[in-house]
């Protein structure tokens, strides 16, 4: 069942609780073609955004911020002045999730 991102529900990340393993190179390639510009790297998705100016770049990693407290999957952020670089991984797989692959979308959906 695809989640979209008004459908973020509150708790813990199955991955983050144990017994759901990273996505096959298939499915991974095949959950990429639901998001915008992501592209894998270093057994994580990532994409770079980019913004006008430093505020504007903040407010979206403080949108991010939310997202990530409210799903309990917290992305690594680069953050310059007119860029943010997002990068979801599940640390305790070694890869990409589906939870990754939904807040991304959840991401995606910010800028839409």
């Amino acid at each position: 069942m695809e989640r979209r991102p008004s459908d973020l529900r509150p708790g813990r990340c199955a991955a983050c609780e144990g017994g759901v393993s990273a996505l096959s190179p298939e499915a991974l390639t095949q959950s990429l073609a639901a998001l915008t510009d992501w592209q894998v790297k270093d057994a994580g998705i990532e994409r770079r955004f980019r913004f006008r100016n430093f505020y504007e770049s903040m407010a979206f990693v403080n949108a991010i911020a939310w997202i990530a407290a409210r799903e309990d999957h917290h992305p690594d952020l680069q953050v310059g002045y007119d860029y943010v670089l997002v990068r979801f991984q599940t640390h305790s797989v070694g890869g990409v999730t589906e939870n990754d692959i939904l807040c991304a979308q959840a991401v995606d959906a910010l800028i839409a």
